[in-house]
């Protein structure tokens, strides 16, 4: 019963950090306290821990290496951004249409999640991340060579370029190959990323404290166990993978409308961002998702924080990296945790 009733608060604690977190950052705008370049990465500190949240799912619970999640959100900020530019003036009301794009954004992340899982969870260990990672390429190269119109005539598809597509001259350009998307609304807000996150945060607890979250966990402690005794690996497998999916592409839709032009490079859908997200879940601990959103905070932070020390930057950047590591993998820190565990979990019991 008492671990049951810690589990609870370790939860409630999760959410009130990012309650807290909120308050502050607002009573910060409200009195002028913010500056300009803060204000500027409060949307992407709530897109980068969401992508954390997600693929903490996937290698934290399901225990498989992902290296493709930036492919997920690729995929939900073009969809997302691809709906909104189009019915930007059907749909006057950005709340409404907001609500829409991440509908859609999600669910094509998650459809693709799905279809993706299907012949890659038959992979394990390195193999998994390199078809993943595979993936991730083939999506962003993809965005770059598609070209989308529309005239008085219907809709223009080319893959090759901009001239194959045969638009008019009235028409208008949706995606146009390397240039991306231009004109997304701009949507997105810090409210609506920390709305986003405790949504989130409320899936995935239930979810790995659900009967559905123990066999997905009995399947990564022990697969062969887990088929012995009746569990369908194969279809715990991909619903974790599809919902790891789906908050990745969340997370693309609220990236997508908080920039005027959305370009699919290597240093915002590539190879890159896949690992710093990797970087976020394994720094903030594996398998936990509050650690996973602070940690995806500070290493966002930091650089920028850092910024007028130019000489250092880099190196103290470095160092931070390898004292999260050391604190939450060195054994002597994992023993001293387990200690504080303890006497907290004896002055419970005595109370």
């Amino acid at each position: 019963m008492f671990k049951k009733n810690l589990k609870k608060n370790n939860v409630f604690v999760t959410y009130a950090i990012v309650v807290v977190a909120y308050i502050v950052v607002e009573a910060l705008l409200l009195t002028g306290n913010m500056s300009s370049l803060m204000q500027g990465l409060l949307v992407p500190l709530c897109t980068y821990s969401l992508c954390a949240v997600g693929l903490n799912l996937c290698v934290g619970y399901l225990g498989e290496l992902s290296l493709g999640h930036a492919g997920f959100m690729c995929i939900g900020a073009f969809s997302s951004a691809f709906f909104s530019v189009v019915m930007q003036d059907a749909i006057t009301n950005s709340i409404v249409r907001f609500i829409i794009a991440l509908i859609i954004g999600t669910a094509f992340a998650a459809l693709f999640g799905f279809l993706i899982a299907i012949p890659v969870l038959r992979l394990n260990g390195d193999y998994l991340a390199i078809v993943t990672l595979a993936f991730g390429e083939i999506i962003k190269n993809v965005v770059n060579v598609l070209y989308i119109g529309y005239d008085s005539t219907g809709w223009h598809i080319s893959i090759s370029s901009q001239q194959a597509l045969g638009l008019a001259e009235d028409g208008t350009m949706v995606i146009n190959g390397a240039q991306g998307i231009t004109g997304t609304p701009h949507d997105s807000s810090f409210t609506i990323g920390v709305i986003l996150i405790i949504i989130a945060l409320i899936i995935v607890h239930n979810l790995t404290n659900s009967r559905t979250g123990r066999a997905v966990m009995s399947i990564r402690d022990n697969q062969i166990a887990a088929e012995s005794v009746g569990i369908n690996v194969k279809k715990y497998k991909l619903l974790a993978f599809t919902i790891s999916a789906a908050i990745a592409g969340s997370a693309g839709v609220l990236y997508a409308h908080n920039l005027s032009t959305l370009t699919a490079l290597p240093k915002n859908f590539g190879y890159n961002m896949s690992i710093m997200i990797l970087v976020f879940v394994v720094l903030g601990g594996i398998g936990n998702f509050r650690g996973s959103v602070i940690a995806a905070c500070i290493l966002t932070l930091l650089p920028e924080l850092l910024r007028g020390l130019s000489d250092y930057r880099m190196l103290i950047y470095a160092i931070v990296l390898i004292a999260m590591m050391l604190f939450n993998w060195a054994p002597a820190a994992i023993v001293w945790r387990q200690k504080l565990k303890a006497k907290f979990k004896k002055t419970g019991e005595e109370a």
